[in-house]
């Protein structure tokens, strides 16, 4: 995927979650299952998950190369990035530390959406100044995947938010065919 369309799926992704966590009734807004996260738990997730994205991204690029390094093997596909975090996850990787979501009220929400809504902008418009050459040569850790390239971590935030929102519909439709 080039930038223009990482850029795109960015901005499209994290749409798709925010109008349909803006869609749901405050009890389904809070609702669990199984001890699962709720929809406003999800959102508090992903918005954990992309801020400090963006705060790192601020950074002037020689210190993120000071800081981590410089890739030294070419960029994953979106692809084979989706599928080792699947692997990840499979054999028990889970969020932790202060990518763990506090409980979130439906009082929350409109803060809460506001503040994702701002720095899901703000990390396309990182994408939009950032070369191709940039996307593959710069790395960040990251929690499960370990150092992997910007146009991996991208591929992995057009994902996860997908990701998170599908999670959120399954278990909102296990609750109401109860």
């Amino acid at each position: 995927m080039y930038k223009k369309e990482i850029a795109e799926q960015l901005y499209k992704k994290h749409f798709s979650f925010l109008n349909y966590i803006d869609s749901l009734s405050d009890k389904d807004f809070e609702a669990t299952y199984h001890q699962k996260w709720s929809a406003g738990q999800q959102m508090d997730h992903i918005y954990r998950a992309i801020k400090p994205l963006v705060q790192a991204l601020n950074l002037p690029h020689f210190v993120l190369k000071l800081l981590f390094g410089k890739a030294n093997r070419t960029s994953k596909s979106y692809k084979d990035l989706v599928n080792k975090y699947l692997q990840k996850l499979e054999t028990g990787g889970r969020a932790t530390g202060r990518f763990v979501p506090k409980e979130i009220l439906f009082k929350q929400k409109e803060s809460l959406k506001r503040n994702l809504q701002k720095v899901s902008d703000k990390l396309v418009a990182q994408v939009n100044k950032l070369s191709e050459a940039e996307l593959d040569n710069l790395i960040m850790p990251h929690p499960l995947l370990g150092k992997i390239t910007l146009r991996e971590m991208m591929y992995f935030t057009i994902y996860h938010v997908e990701h998170h929102e599908e999670i959120t519909k399954r278990n909102l439709h296990y609750l109401q065919d109860k």
